[in-house]
């Protein structure tokens, strides 16, 4: 199981953005691995392409604080789970879904087109 995680810019704390995220953290076997956000800096259409993204590199599992309908729908179309974040810092996020502390995300919001 592949897990990614938003961060924000000092690569350890669960960033409230997804689709403009500075980077994610991609966890698997108890491997990390951070990458920076290609669809950061997108003038539109973050949403998506950082969903792109995420299914591209093999993830299975999302945990975030928030997430647009858009790249909702995205993750679903590829089977991804989807799990709110709880914790401040990732690792903790990742402790607990390993644990069965984080309930699945329900809520999608429309997207916020430009701004963060």
């Amino acid at each position: 199981m592949r897990i990614a995680i938003p961060l924000d810019e000092n690569k350890q704390d669960v960033c409230i953005v997804l689709a403009r995220a500075p980077y994610f953290l991609f966890w698997e076997d108890g491997k990390d691995t951070i990458l920076e956000n290609p669809a950061a800096q997108a003038h539109g259409g973050a949403g998506i392409q950082a969903a792109q993204f995420l299914v591209d590199n093999g993830v299975n599992v999302l945990i975030t604080v928030r997430c647009g309908q858009n790249a909702a729908d995205v993750f679903k179309a590829a089977g991804m789970k989807i799990y709110k974040s709880a914790n401040k810092a990732a690792a903790d996020d990742l402790t607990a879904f390993e644990d069965g502390k984080l309930s699945e995300l329900t809520e999608f919001h429309g997207g916020f087109h430009g701004g963060r």
